[in-house]
């Protein structure tokens, strides 16, 4: 089982993003409201202000969408229609994802997790 991270750079994309898991095959997941550490200094140390017009562009706020996955063949159907939606996830500013071993869970269905 693994813990499938996505950093969601524009949250405007949020509703197709969960359509895509959906249809992936993923039913399950925790949605957070995130900040880049360049949003964070920029705005609130004044250490870091000049660097505001350096960051035009970018979006204040992200979403970290977090889900269980067991089968890791899932990824072959998100990632596809996660990079239709928002473009490659190697290109500045759509976002990140990545996934980490899960080695034990408590607090969810039996069905969710593996024997």
């Amino acid at each position: 089982m693994k813990l499938l991270v996505l950093i969601l750079n524009d949250e405007a994309f949020l509703e197709e993003i969960l359509e895509a898991y959906v249809e992936a095959g993923i039913s399950r997941a925790t949605i957070l409201d995130s900040e880049g550490m360049g949003r964070f200094l920029t705005y609130e140390v004044p250490l870091f202000a000049d660097f505001k017009d350096f960051m035009k562009g970018n979006k204040p706020y992200n979403k970290t969408i977090l889900s269980l996955i067991e089968d890791e063949a899932v990824l072959d159907q998100l990632v596809p229609l996660i990079e239709k939606t928002v473009g490659s996830l190697e290109q500045p500013g759509t976002g990140i994802m990545f996934t980490v071993p899960v080695d034990w869970v408590h607090g969810i269905s039996k069905i969710c997790v593996p024997d």
